[in-house]
């Protein structure tokens, strides 16, 4: 019998969630806010959530300057919670179908990893450095601003359908059985089919957006696309709707040596 998730495991699973989102924020006045009424935010969480009555907080933008100037959508802390929640829940079901050369945002697949990686294909490529060969650097501009999150959803959608029937690791336990599959997919057209232009607070003059990319901007983007950058669902479905992208190099054009951070 397929998994369903009860109000108990889900505050525990909350509280999980909550410490994720806390980690290198516990002196932050809205998570102290937050953690005042700990046990009743939660529970009141959890409630809504099961009652499929959630809703998003409006978001706070501003621009920030450094590393580089970028336009920030930041969610509310409760809301930080609910993506946390959800970035457990999915994370390993999702990287289970993406390629092993995606090497962003993933546990064990970063900036190092991917070095090594291009230095493999390199090696191999040119036959250790016995030939000549070529590289091809590409860059999507402004591509968190024109995800269309309607291709995103049924992207989405198929994947976490598809791989609810599968093993996991090989074990008898597919992801059905440890993922409330009915929840997560409600949970993924609640977090992918928000605006995170409704509502907003913007926070800031004006004249701080001036010099900014307008592909950078989601006040510029076209109705229905754009995800907020810095949500950590935002950096997981990024990979989820560019796994197609990865897909197609690998399996149909057969690209031996590509990799994409």
């Amino acid at each position: 019998m397929a998994y369903r998730l009860t109000r108990k495991a889900l505050i525990l699973d909350l509280h999980a969630a909550f410490q994720c989102a806390k980690r290198h924020k516990g002196n932050k006045p809205y998570v102290q806010h937050f953690e005042r009424k700990l046990k009743q935010n939660i529970e009141q969480l959890a409630d809504d959530l099961l009652s499929r009555t959630y809703k998003p907080e409006p978001s706070t933008v501003f621009i920030v300057e450094r590393p580089k100037k970028r336009e920030v959508f930041a969610a509310q802390f409760r809301d930080h919670v609910v993506h946390h929640l959800y970035y457990n829940y999915t994370h390993q079901l999702f990287e289970r179908t993406f390629i092993a050369d995606s090497y962003s945002c993933i546990q064990g697949r970063g900036t190092h990893y991917g070095i090594e990686r291009l230095k493999h294909h390199i090696l191999t490529e040119s036959e250790n450095y016995g030939r000549r060969c070529w590289a091809m650097s590409l860059d999507i501009r402004g591509y968190f601003m024109h995800i269309d999150r309607n291709i995103l959803l049924g992207i989405a959608t198929d994947t976490i359908k598809r791989m609810a029937t599968h093993s996991i690791d090989g074990l008898a336990t597919t992801w059905q059985d440890v993922i409330d599959i009915p929840f997560v997919l409600w949970l993924t057209e609640k977090i992918v089919m928000l605006d995170p232009k409704s509502s907003c607070k913007i926070v800031g003059k004006p004249e701080e957006w001036e010099g900014l990319d307008l592909n950078k901007s989601l006040f510029h983007t076209p109705d229905g696309c754009g995800l907020p950058i810095g949500n950590l669902t935002s950096q997981l479905l990024s990979n989820v709707y560019l796994n197609e992208f990865d897909q197609y190099m690998k399996r149909v054009l057969h690209c031996r040596h590509y990799g994409r951070y």
